[in-house]
This record gives structure tokens, C-alpha cells and sequence, in this order.
């Protein structure tokens, strides 16, 4: 019997929902393959080979296209203006157009499952409106992820590959947009995240490190460590990356990565940021309210409440002060390009340390 198909849309708009879909079979699904994804790098460095089928090639083969796109969509002068370029929208639409053509080459992908796939890939990137990116986006990523597992397109044999070579693929692609067009990190308070943008990067990065004979968490405050790990492990790269554009210490504007670091090994790292992840990420409305139902990630919850409590024009309800989608927030990298040369644009690598403002 074949499978019906849906585009995938937004079902949770109130708290109540979302308490039912932390014990739904969606919420389990989600939890259980990431931390499928994250036992199968313990111990396991960037670096080091690992299983490459057709199937991970050719996502690797698309993901190279749509950093392609991102190089052939400069972002435009925006000179008055910190926050998000208006040129992620023309990229935006780019990958929109493309995407279909680029699952037709994802070998033994069911075509009629297309539409599905894409939502979650497109939504993967950012939010075309306020061109900003959250851990809402890395999510996305991790639900097609888990559609091309579903659909036989990758195989359980292949995780290690999943996480180090595809994710860590996105996540490179991620920071080329983030510098190139200044994406806003989502919501109010920045990300329900680690970083400006991140999350599970720095869960999968501490599971590299399940284990190491002589690394602890606290060598995020060395910079030599840190350089000479960060080619290796996700964690030090994203430490690194970090470093690159706020030169004041983790403690002022990283504060819960400084507190993790003197926790004393990487299995406790590593197991407390699981549990983070279900909190501050899958527990919180601001961030589920978006999340985007399916066939094979299906709604199976009580019905949102009547249209009259929603918040007007967005399709979900606001709790406080709106923390989802309320006031932008300047890219970091913007803060970085006042600092630099008028009329010099900003680079990803290399980027100028810049005072945390």
C-alpha cells in the first residue's frame, strides 16, 4: 500500500499541545534518532573515515548546490541597516525553485514524497520574513533527515556519516550564511541554543569526546587547544568559531557554555545537553509552535484553540513578550563589519575579533 503523502504545516498554537506532543510518537521519534545520531559519533573525530554510500553522496552532492546558490546570490549594500541582508530572501527563493530537481537525484527516493521533504529542507535555512535562523531551523534539518531515513534514502548503517559528514556539512553552510547575510538569531533572546544559532553541534561535538583519554570540558578556554582540536571535533569548532567574532571571554557572552566547562567529563556534558535539548528546545512553545507536521512526523494532539486566541497574521499565540519571532536582534557579524574597513564586506573565515556588544 502506498503512502499518503502531506505537506507538512503547524498544528501547535497553545501549551496544552504542546504537553501532548512531549508523549507523542512524533516527540519520540524525534528524541530517539537524535540520540541515535549522537551514540554513533562517541569516540568518533570529523576526521576519520567512515562509511560513504550513494545515498550519502548524493546529499553531500546537493548540499554543494545549495552552497553554490549562496555564492551566486551576493548579499546587497545594506550599509544602514545591522540586521538581516535582504539578499537571503532572493537565496531563499532560489533553493525554493531548485529543491524539487534536487531530491529527483537522491537515489531511491519516492518522487511522491517530494513536496513533504522539501518543506522541512527549505525550512532548514531560515526565515525568508526576518531572515533570521534559530535552533527552530536546525530542527527542520534534522526532520529531513529523519524522512530520508524513513524513506530507505540512507540506511541505519550510515549515522556516523549522518552526523559527521552530512550535519557537519550543513553546519559549514549554516556559517557561510550566518556571515554572509547577517542572519538575526530568532527570537527575542537570541536562540533557544548554545551559540547565537546552534544547539546540536555542540551535543554531537561532546559525544566525540565521550571518552577521551586527556581533553576535558574546561580546554574551551585554551586557544591553543582549542585551534589544534578544532579541525577534529565540533565542539572546539564551534568554541573556535565563536571566538572568531567576540573577543570578551565565554563567561560574558557565553555564559552556559562557561558554566558547562567545569563540569568534569564529556559523558556528563554530553548526557546533561540530551536533557537541555528536551527542555529548552523541544519543551519550549516559542520554538514547537513552529514545527511542521506530516505524514511521516504526524500530529496526533488535541485541536488548537479557538482562531480568536492566536496571535494576528502569524498563525501561533505569544506567552510574555513574544520571544518567537518579537525584537530582532542585530547579527553579531554586523556588529563585526563596523568595525572593519567602510566598504569591506564580511567574511566567514577569518572574521576580525570584535568586543561581544
Amino acid at each position: 500500500m502506498s503512502i499518503s503523502f502531506e505537506i507538512p504545516g503547524k498544528r501547535i498554537l497553545s501549551s496544552a499541545q504542546l504537553t501532548a506532543f512531549q508523549s507523542s510518537a512524533t516527540y519520540n521519534t524525534i528524541t530517539s534518532y537524535i540520540e541515535v545520531l549522537n551514540a554513533s559519533v562517541v569516540g568518533v573525530r570529523l576526521t576519520d573515515v567512515c562509511s560513504e554510500s550513494l545515498g550519502i553522496n548524493a546529499i553531500l552532492r546537493l548540499l554543494d548546490q545549495i552552497e553554490q546558490l549562496a555564492h551566486e546570490t551576493p548579499p546587497v549594500e545594506n550599509k544602514a541597516s545591522r540586521f538581516g541582508n535582504p539578499a537571503f530572501r532572493s537565496f531563499y527563493d532560489k533553493v525554493q525553485i531548485l529543491a524539487p530537481s534536487l531530491h529527483a537525484d537522491l537515489p531511491g527516493l519516492d518522487q511522491n514524497a517530494t513536496p513533504e521533504l522539501t518543506t522541512y529542507f527549505l525550512e532548514a535555512w531560515g526565515n525568508r520574513e526576518r531572515i533570521d535562523y534559530g535552533s527552530g531551523m536546525e530542527l527542520n534539518f534534522i526532520c529531513w533527515l529523519i524522512c530520508l531515513d524513513r524513506l530507505q534514502v540512507v540506511t541505519a548503517s550510515e549515522h556516523t556519516a549522518l552526523v559527521t559528514r552530512v550535519f557537519w556539512r550543513y553546519i559549514q553552510i549554516m556559517r557561510l550564511l550566518q556571515s554572509m547575510y547577517w542572519l538575526e538569531p530568532a527570537g527575542s533572546h537570541g536562540v533557544w541554543g548554545l551559540d547565537d544559532y546552534h544547539f546540536l553541534p555542540f551535543l554531537f561535538g561532546s559525544a566525540q569526546l565521550r571518552g577521551h583519554k586527556f581533553v576535558r570540558p574546561k580546554a574551551i578556554h585554551d586557544p591553543e587547544i582549542v585551534d589544534e582540536l578544532s579541525r577534529d571535533y565540533m565542539y572546539f569548532s564551534c568554541i573556535k568559531f565563536i571566538n572568531s567574532i567576540k573577543t570578551a571571554s565565554l563567561r560574558w557572552h557565553s555564559p552556559m557554555l562557561d558554566d558547562i566547562s567545569a563540569v568534569k567529563t564529556w559523558e556528563k556534558v554530553n548526557s546533561g545537553m540530551m536533557k537541555m535539548y528536551q527542555a529548552e528546545v523541544l519543551g519550549k512553545l516559542p520554538v514547537i509552535q513552529h514545527f511542521l507536521f506530516g505524514s511521516i512526523l504526524p500530529y496526533e494532539g488535541p485541536p488548537p484553540p479557538p482562531s480568536g486566541e492566536s496571535h494576528h497574521g502569524d498563525g501561533h499565540v505569544h506567552e510574555g513578550w513574544g520571544d518567537c519571532c518579537g525584537i530582532p536582534v542585530p547579527s553579531a557579524f554586523a556588529a563585526a563589519q563596523q568595525e572593519r574597513e567602510p566598504g569591506k564586506r564580511i567574511e566567514g573565515p577569518g572574521i576580525r575579533p570584535v568586543p561581544f556588544d
